[in-house]
């Protein structure tokens, strides 16, 4: 057969239920795989993130100094 022929006659391909049926599983085990892989991504950039800033205060100690009493300053007015 040829692949016009194919995409003419839906009988060749299967019953259209069980492709779905199929597809619902897949797509349900890929979203929870694609969840699990995109919280190990974040996790990973957080630690990296985090490394980064503790580098950048230790090669910049003024400009870490500043901040921290900019941030002090913020938690100090702070109004609840």
């Amino acid at each position: 057969m040829a692949d016009g022929e194919l995409r003419r006659d839906p009988a060749a391909r299967g019953p259209r239920e069980e492709r779905e049926a199929e597809g619902a599983a897949s797509n349900v085990e890929d979203a929870q795989e694609s969840d699990a892989a995109r919280r190990r991504r974040r996790a990973q950039f957080l630690r990296e993130l985090h490394e980064a800033k503790q580098l950048r205060d230790r090669v910049q100690p003024r400009r870490a100094r500043a901040a921290r009493m900019r941030q002090q300053m913020r938690m100090r007015t702070f109004r609840w």
